[in-house]
């Protein structure tokens, strides 16, 4: 049987995101499962999900995926590369998905894989290394050396989620996995991007929402009721600078050392980023004492939050050691009950607590960033501790 695995933040869920879980199912059968890795209360691009965890998980699986499975703290703040390698690495341990189904603005799976083989190959990455010491950044120096490998496909990689794309299919060359990937081609506003027609991307949903405008006509109708319910909770949307004394205070606390040990923190960054916090009075203060032409800024707030979280490089390693559900539909109950697993699968949090070793770290480090988040609510009263040990997985 078929098993679509999707990585994703669904941050919020939208309509991008609907139809592409339709277009894969699609290709392989309408009662094709979809298994979604998703990042927790703090995503890639460095800042904090607009909303937590467990009701992102619970809309996607309204919206059609069947098993939501949350990817551990240290790979969701991470660098692209890293990022994908540890949501491909949890997908390919669950020992049931075939299918890896991802968005791009191409939409071709040869020109990705070209670039994928190409980025990987050690001569190549020496190359970017070399780019990079003379002072270019990674994006620039990996999008020169891949053009004088293969031309114009190069410029492919200015799109982010060609991007992701490429890492993903590297990820998966580095496992041996047998997932057959298969892209769709994004249509519509790109990340970050803002438009008046009557597609929004994430962004700009957030935006909205942080201004107190109604969403719902840009989200599918099984997602509409979630983001008002959170705000009128007083949940949301978490920001940067809802969270900013927050951040602030706990940057303010670390040694030179403890940014030193941080993700990326290469070449000096990491000392940049401690006299900054000592000398800038808010979080895009330091951003803006720190960041060159060469330190893109979703670099800079990823360490960031790394630093305030207690993120140290090379954490949990490639893959990570569990794999704990969110939510799940009966089809994905039904999957999970005749797989056999590989990695530990985390269906109740008191599970959690036989874990051992960098299994028990890592989701105790995940948990304490979830008591982090919840400061950023507006509402005082809601901002308790220990929720992560006591939620339980939504069932649709």
């Amino acid at each position: 049987m078929a098993v679509i695995g999707v990585v994703g933040e669904f941050n919020p869920f939208h309509w991008g995101h609907f139809r592409h879980f339709a277009l894969s199912r699609e290709q392989l059968g309408t009662d094709t499962p979809i298994v979604c890795v998703m990042s927790g209360d703090f995503v890639q691009r460095g800042s904090p999900a607009a909303f937590d965890k467990h009701v992102r998980a619970e809309t996607a699986a309204k919206c059609g995926a069947d098993l939501v499975f949350e990817l551990p703290l240290p790979w969701c703040v991470s660098s692209a590369e890293r990022f994908a390698m540890g949501a491909i690495g949890l997908l390919d341990s669950l020992g049931f998905v075939t299918h890896l189904s991802f968005g791009s603005e191409v939409g071709s799976l040869a020109p990705l894989t070209a670039l994928a083989l190409a980025a990987a190959e050690p001569e190549n990455i020496d190359r970017i290394k070399a780019q990079m010491t003379e002072g270019m950044s990674f994006a620039a120096a990996r999008e020169k050396v891949l053009h004088d490998a293969l031309g114009g496909e190069a410029k492919l990689l200015e799109t982010p989620n060609n991007v992701l794309g490429v890492e993903y299919l590297k990820a998966l060359f580095a496992y041996r996995s047998a997932m057959i990937p298969m892209t769709t081609k994004r249509t519509g506003p790109q990340h970050d991007s803002v438009t008046d027609g009557s597609a929004r991307s994430a962004s700009q949903l957030r935006s909205m929402m942080e201004a107190g405008e109604d969403i719902s006509r840009f989200v599918p109708p099984a997602a509409r009721s979630m983001p008002l319910e959170q705000m009128d909770a007083g949940h949301g949307p978490v920001t940067m600078t809802s969270m900013e004394d927050a951040i602030i205070s706990r940057l303010r606390m670390l040694k030179a050392d403890d940014f030193a040990a941080l993700p990326d923190a290469t070449e000096g960054l990491g000392n940049r980023l401690y006299k900054a916090v000592r000398s800038e009075c808010s979080v895009e203060g330091i951003l803006s004492a720190v960041k060159t032409k060469r330190y893109p800024l979703s670099r800079l707030r990823r360490m960031v939050l790394c630093a305030a979280l207690g993120v140290r490089a090379g954490m949990g390693g490639d893959r990570p050691p569990y794999a704990r559900l969110l939510a799940s539909t009966e089809r994905g109950r039904s999957l999970l009950r005749d797989s056999s697993e590989e990695l530990p699968i985390i269906t109740k949090p008191a599970a959690a607590k036989e874990l051992e070793g960098t299994a028990r770290g890592i989701f105790e480090l995940t948990a304490d960033a979830r008591d982090f988040y919840v400061l950023g609510y507006g509402v005082i009263g809601e901002r308790k501790g220990g929720s992560d040990w006591r939620t339980s997985p939504a069932t649709i």
